[in-house]
């Protein structure tokens, strides 16, 4: 994901979530609506979220330094995990609270027309919102389904927008389907289960952000067709003849670390080895352009070494029983 695309989307977001706080509190304060103040509550949190990715994205742009070798790429997933605890505790839980509440002690809605003519207007600038986000995310999704975008992207901006604004819309519509019981039947619960329907939604959509950070956090390896270009780079067939066995570990959305034992002639000298192993990070860094830090150990292959973990090896085929000569069979 380019830096610029994940931040169109994000100010986007921000500029829109601001606006929609704002008109929700005041629908919520004329109209006493448990719906509309769980809503407004549900877009602060969001906006704060987005001014967590963009600081992340800040702080990720930091030069290494001896203490932090390796830069500070992962800043982004440590400010992806802080959005979806923002999102659990801020807007689910309290959306949750609100409802419970509602339902215990019920009240009338009181000049409809606020909360019905925010929500409305809120379902237009969150659509507003999520039409630039899913527009930058069909730029780098590929053929991927959106379930796969959002379980395998790298980078956690666009996930988390996309969720968080999906997320949004949907509880929009629990709102106003919330209100327009609560005004059509004249009873009050039903704004009230409309807040809880939106405090589940919120906390599902941030334990499945909690869980894909989560697993960035603790580092992910390049995605599968990246493995296959960098094991083909590697390999010229000459000097560098195989690959025993390779590592990949994402540092940031866009730094890859590769470390690979690599089998090469063994009676090359040094210096060949030396041009071999300058040769293969150079052809590696072109077929992967993220593939910025990359250790690679020469070696001289043997038979009984075990196999890259990440290849399976192919099963030999069985050998035929010999007859009772102890020949096998056209022997």
């Amino acid at each position: 994901m380019s830096a610029s695309g994940g931040t169109k989307a994000i100010v986007a977001a921000l500029g829109a979530n601001l606006a929609i706080a704002v008109a929700k509190f005041v629908a919520a304060a004329f109209s006493g609506s448990a719906s509309m103040l769980a809503e407004g509550v549900h877009s602060v949190a969001d906006s704060g979220n987005q001014a967590l990715l963009l600081l992340g994205g800040k702080q990720a742009k930091k030069e290494a330094n001896e203490e932090h070798p390796f830069g500070y790429g992962r800043e982004r997933y440590i400010y992806g995990f802080l959005v979806s605890i923002v999102l659990f505790t801020v807007g689910g839980v309290f959306a949750l609270y609100e409802g419970y509440e509602k339902i215990v002690h019920p009240h009338e809605i009181e000049h409809w027309y606020w909360p019905v003519g925010v929500l409305v207007f809120a379902v237009v600038a969150e659509g507003f919102s999520f039409r630039t986000a899913i527009r930058e995310s069909n730029e780098i999704r590929g053929k991927q389904s959106w379930t796969q975008f959002v379980r395998r992207a790298k980078a956690p901006e666009l996930p988390v927008v996309l969720l968080e604004d999906f997320g949004a819309l949907v509880g929009l519509v629990l709102a106003l389907g919330g209100v327009g019981l609560a005004l059509l039947t004249g009873d009050g619960v039903w704004d009230g289960v409309g807040t809880m329907c939106i405090g589940a939604l919120l906390v599902v959509i941030a334990l499945v952000l909690a869980a894909e950070t989560k697993s960035l956090l603790l580092g992910e390896s390049a995605a599968p067709a990246e493995r296959d270009r960098i094991r083909a780079a590697l390999v010229d067939g000459e000097t560098v003849t195989r690959v025993i066995h390779m590592r990949t570990l994402h540092l940031g959305p866009e730094e890859l670390l590769v470390a690979a034992k690599v089998a090469v002639q063994h009676d090359d000298t040094a210096a060949q080895v030396a041009r071999a192993i300058d040769a293969a990070e150079h052809r590696v860094r072109e077929a992967v352009p993220i593939a910025r830090v990359i250790y690679l150990e020469p070696d001289v292959y043997r038979a009984e070494q075990d196999p890259e973990p990440e290849q399976d090896p192919e099963p030999e085929p069985a050998a035929e029983p010999a007859d009772a000569s102890g020949r096998g069979p056209g022997a």
